[in-house]
């Protein structure tokens, strides 16, 4: 009896102490050995700057900061045959190389034992790769792929058989042999999803028309990006970016990692911060198309500006000239403050223009708010008085299903159908004038002011959404 009833005792102590550091923990937050360090992996061109809202959402449920990283490949675009050198450009082993020392920098930062990878469309063939071949199996808890091509942008051996994104091709033949006893295309050892869209995929389409090859069959379906053996969850009506960068994915991971929705009141929301510390890198192109190389010599100047008219309030924040790591900041401002950013290029980089990058208020802070100068203006565009460019980063503009405006006026060049278009261009009448880029999607609404300036001067305005 005596033993039994301090067993009793022993467990209800046991009960209450793990009652009250349940409620130590602040709502919306795990325990640190629940929160894994998370590694966001880029796709094809793109920079470590796309995951910057993604990041904001883990931070607002709970995740460190020091947990979160996202990569910045060197070298982001594929080569056009893998096998073979291709200035500026990078092969699939490239890309896990650089992806496995990333992983082991993070591993060491943080004490931990493994990582949770999640990857955007070429992002998931590195994540595969690294898994698979480069030791990844034992370093890798989940493995998330928004939009990865897994069975190929197009599927057939008679046409650029050597691309890392032909689904006939040795490279992803041999990521999706079959494994373990039930013939999974997934690594055993780590637990996997994908993410894709139903049917607004631009890459996982059965028809060639987003690869320039209209009216010829890829031999790939809408569910290219799904695996046998992961778990695989379709978010209908996203395009290949959403199914990484939306709202839904964030929630989508966040449950797939942590077995619960997250604690905020909805994925869309993010929450500020009071003080904003902002930072990133100026990189620039090479030959083989954009580079996320550091571009030393180029002048940033960062503006307060007014959230409806785009005009400045005062003198420039900050006013520098990037060094040999391409770094710029810190920047010190609010969550309540749009900014305009002035981007000069180096002599050394003919070719480029001055770009007025007209941004929203920033939610809260981050060291991974990336420019590069736009190129120079096409010599179409040199009647123009000014010059505007509507970009949505990390997604794609779809019509009908999105509301795309410059000033008031549907944006031009977007085709309808399909979201493919992450960049809508208008030629302006006038220099130094207000212009406004509005977005709404159901979702996400978001609207941008700033001003134009004299494409004359090689000068062009971006409005630019965090969405």
């Amino acid at each position: 009896m005596l033993t039994t009833l301090l067993r009793r005792r022993a467990l209800i102590t046991l009960a209450a102490a793990s009652l009250l550091t349940a409620c130590a923990t602040p709502p919306g937050t795990l325990a640190a050995d629940a929160q894994p360090p998370i590694v966001f992996v880029h796709g094809n061109g793109d920079t470590a700057a796309l995951w910057t809202t993604t990041l904001w959402r883990w931070e607002s449920n709970g995740w460190p900061r020091a947990r979160l990283h996202a990569v910045d490949f060197p070298n982001p675009s594929a080569r056009d045959d893998n096998t073979k050198d291709q200035p500026g450009r990078s092969s699939a082993d490239d890309q896990m190389r650089h992806l496995a020392a990333e992983v082991d920098k993070v591993l060491a930062a943080t004490g931990a034992v493994k990582v949770v990878l999640m990857g955007n469309s070429r992002g998931g063939n590195a994540i595969r790769h690294y898994i698979q071949n480069g030791g990844g199996a034992a370093k890798v808890s989940h493995a998330i792929l928004g939009g990865t091509p897994n069975h190929g942008v197009w599927s057939n051996p008679g046409f650029r058989p050597n691309n890392e994104f032909n689904g006939a091709g040795q490279f992803l033949t041999a990521l999706n042999a079959p494994k373990g006893p039930g013939g999974d295309e997934v690594t055993p050892g780590v637990q996997w999803m994908t993410i894709r869209s139903d049917n607004n995929d631009k890459f996982a389409q059965p028809d060639g028309v987003w690869i320039g090859a209209k009216g010829t069959p890829t031999n790939v379906s809408f569910d290219g990006p799904a695996l046998k053996g992961a778990t695989n969850m379709v978010l209908p009506g996203r395009d290949h970016r959403e199914v990484s960068y939306h709202p839904e994915a964030f929630a989508a991971a966040f449950r797939f990692v942590t077995g619960r929705a997250p604690a905020t009141s909805s994925a869309l929301h993010i929450t500020p911060e009071a003080a904003v510390t902002l930072s990133g890198k100026v990189s620039g192109f090479s030959a083989g198309g954009p580079t996320n190389l550091p571009l030393p010599g180029a002048r940033l100047q960062v503006f307060a500006i007014d959230p409806t008219t785009g005009e400045r309030r005062g003198t420039a924040l900050i006013d520098q000239a990037t060094g040999a790591d391409g770094r710029w900041g810190p920047l010190r401002t609010d969550s309540r403050t749009a900014l305009e950013f002035v981007l000069e290029p180096p002599a050394s980089a003919p070719g480029l223009a001055i770009s007025h990058t007209y941004r929203a208020p920033f939610p809260r802070a981050s060291d991974t708010v990336h420019l590069r100068p736009e190129r120079a203006i096409a010599d179409a565009d040199k009647d123009a008085a000014a010059i505007v460019t509507f970009v949505r980063p990390r997604a794609y503009f779809g019509l009908p299903r999105d509301v795309v405006l410059i000033n008031g006026e549907t944006a031009p060049g977007i085709p309808p159908g399909v979201a493919g278009v992450a960049t809508a261009k208008r030629k302006m009448p006038a220099a130094g004038q207000a212009v406004t880029g509005e977005f709404r999607s159901g979702v996400v609404d978001e609207r941008i002011a700033g001003r134009t300036w004299p494409a004359a001067e090689r000068r062009v305005t971006v409005l630019e959404l965090h969405e």
